[in-house]
């Protein structure tokens, strides 16, 4: 079973910086992308940042310049670095990834969730 744990959300002011990470139970090599999405209440889920299947990044506009997403293949963790943080960056952020199966099936796997509150 695939799991991904994130952590590292939290409070900060507006301004301020939080780092969070992802721990997957798999090899994150053996992922086709993995990256962060978030929600808030009433609205849909959107990408924040991730590698893609051809392991370039995207960036939300909104985030683009402010955040930084990386990865680390011995620790097995896809991490976000968040800094001048804004109120609307306020939400639950989601680790994302997905892998193929043998027979070619994709197959899409996401984190419990963490909050972040940016709030002065």
């Amino acid at each position: 079973q695939v799991q991904l744990v994130e952590s590292g959300g939290g409070s900060v002011q507006p301004g301020g910086s939080l780092g969070l990470s992802c721990a997957a139970s798999r090899r994150i090599s053996s992922f086709s992308a993995m990256g962060w999405h978030r929600q808030v209440p009433g609205k849909e889920r959107e990408l924040v940042a991730v590698f893609t299947d051809s392991g370039s990044t995207n960036y939300a506009d909104s985030v683009k310049g402010r955040f930084t997403i990386s990865k680390d293949n011995d620790k097995n963790t896809v991490n976000l670095q968040m800094n001048s943080l804004k109120a609307e960056d306020t939400a639950v952020y989601y680790c994302y990834g997905s892998r193929y199966t043998v027979g070619g099936i994709r197959n899409n796997y996401w984190g419990q969730g963490t909050q972040v509150t940016v709030s002065s």
